[in-house]
């Protein structure tokens, strides 16, 4: 393999130290390798930058291995190349592996342009997408307090869950505070607190009210509540940090919520992943390959496995699923006709996948163009949808040796 860079370093990454190699010498002659152990240490690391300026190191390479590529990646990102690998492209032979090995095989791929660099947005995009993923973080957390208050109650003997559609919704809510003080609630209690289509439904919540609540349950209850609250507050705050970051990138934002199904917040969290510039992706299929959320290709001695989905970016592929199920139910929508002929062949997840996939699609054109999204309706995929299945009965129908004509109107 002809190499392409005259001097270049494979670091191998652990949590206290980094084994780095750097291979440096003519094109046309085998490289000479020096090998050097630094700690992950700021002051370290300085001294590491110091090393490759001394040896005129072009392009350093280095596996993402869990969060602690990142303090060697801020020391460098400003003076060199830095090339940040999957695992999966750098393994060896089993058996034939030690740390020096293996910074001396990164070396050795990088000097000869065969490391695919992973994509790495800049900085404000980096703190963007902290304040996301935290976000989503939170966000779970408190579904899971809201699952324990449902258990709590159940263990009470209080069937609220099985009138009411949200255990979190405000008429929920007032009933179970209500409880922290009352063993029981009067019907005209009830019947105050129920709201909207609830009020129909006073005499199913009476029923669902009686049971026996402990102050062991009062404890719980006030617990998780306590954590909600708090929870709540901090995804305040965070949106609210997040607006803020989002203020250079406000074009980006209204172009794709232009698209069905998109909010201020899954805008904001899809641009935390993938950034604004486009030209970081070749093509929509580049992004929608990193992205993990179109069919795997598993081909061997020219059989098909299974075309299941990568795993991919697991953020942004939830918040696409997540933005898929608004748009499936945007009534005129095409994305809500993909959903609704791909859900009654191939299930609800499957066409909750390719709704994703689609509107991934949608952002990369919209970001690439600049324009907004126009939408052609569900009319217009019924349409395509029909004049495809006519296509495909007339071959069948001409294999089988018949001869179709289409009537005059």
């Amino acid at each position: 393999m002809q190499p392409i860079l005259k001097s270049c370093c494979g670091v191998d990454v652990h949590k206290n130290m980094i084994k780095v190699c750097i291979a440096k010498g003519p094109m046309d002659s085998p490289p000479k390798l020096y090998t050097r152990t630094f700690s992950t240490m700021t002051a370290d690391l300085l001294k590491f930058k110091d090393w490759l300026k001394a040896n005129d190191v072009e392009a350093v390479a280095m596996e993402s291995t869990g969060v602690y590529w990142k303090p060697i990646f801020n020391i460098l990102e400003d003076e060199f190349q830095v090339i940040l690998a999957n695992p999966q492209y750098l393994k060896k032979v089993p058996g034939k592996k030690s740390d020096v090995k293996d910074c001396e095989w990164i070396a050795s791929l990088l000097r000869c342009g065969l490391i695919p660099a992973s994509f790495i947005p800049p900085r404000p995009i980096r703190e963007l997408r902290e304040l996301n993923r935290t976000r989503r973080k939170l966000v779970g957390m408190m579904a899971s307090e809201k699952n324990r208050i449902q258990k709590v109650l159940e263990d009470a003997n209080i069937k609220l869950a099985s009138v009411v559609s949200k255990i979190d919704g405000v008429s929920s809510m007032n009933m179970i505070r209500a409880l922290l003080s009352k063993d029981k609630l009067s019907k005209e209690e009830i019947a105050d607190m129920a709201r909207g289509k609830l009020k129909s439904k006073v005499d199913k919540l009476v029923e669902a009210m009686n049971g026996k609540v402990t102050d062991h349950h009062r404890f719980l209850l006030k617990l998780h509540l306590a954590n909600i609250a708090f929870l709540a507050e901090q995804v305040q705050e965070i949106d609210e940090q997040i607006q803020k970051l989002m203020i250079p990138f406000q074009k980006e934002e209204s172009l794709i919520q232009t698209i069905p199904g998109i909010s201020k917040t899954s805008a904001a969290a899809i641009i935390a992943e993938i950034g604004f510039d486009m030209s970081q992706f070749p093509a929509e299929a580049h992004l929608a390959s990193w992205a993990g959320i179109c069919p795997g290709n598993n081909e061997s001695a020219g059989v098909k496995k299974s075309g299941k989905i990568r795993k991919g970016n697991s953020y942004l592929k939830a918040t696409l699923i997540e933005v898929a199920w608004a748009a499936s139910r945007t009534k005129g929508s095409s994305f809500s006709a993909i959903y609704n002929n791909i859900a009654k062949r191939r299930g609800k997840k499957r066409a909750l996948v390719a709704v994703g996939h689609q509107i991934l699609i949608a952002v990369h054109r919209t970001l690439k163009t600049g324009e907004p999204f126009v939408d052609q309706g569900a009319e217009a995929v019924y349409q395509r949808n029909l004049e495809a299945r006519q296509q495909f009965a007339i071959r069948l129908l001409e294999r089988s040796g018949y001869t179709v004509a289409k009537a005059s109107a």
